[in-house]
């Protein structure tokens, strides 16, 4: 479960830099090109949060984190697939910020629930871990 949850995680954190570099990137009107792996990416980074919702079942974690987290990966996807015909024009820029902080918060949700996870293994261990 340990090493499960460390590449679920780091997963998370790799394909979340990916996100936030190539959305920069999209915002600034450069490599337009890019937006299918974004897409793909953004697709990789829930799936990883949904691997570690699943940890978290078998791990204790809250059950309502982690219903809150698989249904966000689920907006997530959503939101970022149809984003693009949300509000066009000079207010896109909302749709565009919104977009972010659920980002954002997908990335921050995988963080706290690979924390319970690790905690929960090491009470296990009769260790304590910093969270």
């Amino acid at each position: 479960m340990k090493g499960a949850t460390a590449v679920a995680q780091n997963t998370v954190r790799l394909f979340g830099v990916l996100q936030i570099v190539t959305g920069l990137l999209f915002w600034t009107g450069n490599a337009l090109s890019l937006v299918p792996l974004h897409m793909l990416s953004g697709l990789l980074l829930v799936i990883g949060l949904w691997v570690l919702a699943g940890i978290g079942v078998r791990a204790g974690v809250n059950p309502l984190r982690v219903v809150v987290a698989v249904v966000w990966g689920l907006f997530v996807v959503v939101f970022g697939m149809v984003q693009a015909a949300i509000l066009p024009g000079e207010l896109h820029w909302i749709v565009q910020v919104l977009h972010l902080l659920v980002g954002l918060a997908a990335m921050g949700q995988a963080e706290v629930i690979a924390a319970r996870i690790k905690a929960h293994l090491a009470g296990a261990a009769g260790q304590t871990v910093a969270a």
